[in-house]
């Protein structure tokens, strides 16, 4: 049986998967920083109506400010038009687009990129925040902001 540490680290390798629902594990390695988003329309600025409601769960690597992401999401107005983190920015406050998720969107994707020392700080900080688009609602669907889990 791994250890969430082994779990966490053949995941960033690309090896480990999450399924439905799943969140990645807190990793114990110090270098190593996991987050999630519960995205909901409730979040977004200002609120929208629908019952649409989506995840991220992403580990950065704080030595290399590697970041690595999974993303799902159901029940969309239609389909979506755009998906990225955006920050700086404190809960409940609109910033620009930081990182894209890539695309096409599809409801389970995963990515990474290797994020900048300002971008890395910010995520860390709690300033970043998942959102996804679609043409019903240009400005953002749902949103969720990215927690550092413990």
């Amino acid at each position: 049986m791994l250890g969430v540490a082994a779990a966490s680290t053949l995941w960033l390798a690309g090896c480990g998967t999450f399924g439905p629902g799943a969140s990645a594990p807190a990793p114990r390695d110090p270098q190593l920083a996991a987050f999630s988003a519960q995205m909901t329309s409730m979040n977004e600025v200002p609120p929208v109506p629908g019952a649409a409601t989506g995840r991220v769960d992403a580990v950065l690597n704080k030595e290399t400010n590697l970041l690595r992401w999974r993303l799902t999401y159901t029940g969309l107005s239609g389909q979506p038009t755009m998906g990225h983190f955006h920050g700086p920015a404190p809960v409940g406050v609109n910033a620009p687009v930081v990182l894209p998720f890539g695309s096409p969107l599809t409801p389970s994707m995963s990515g990474q990129a290797t994020l900048t020392a300002a971008q890395a700080a910010d995520l860390l900080a709690g300033r970043w925040y998942a959102n996804v688009h679609t043409a019903a609602h240009p400005a953002g669907e749902i949103r969720g902001q990215m927690i550092l889990r413990e």
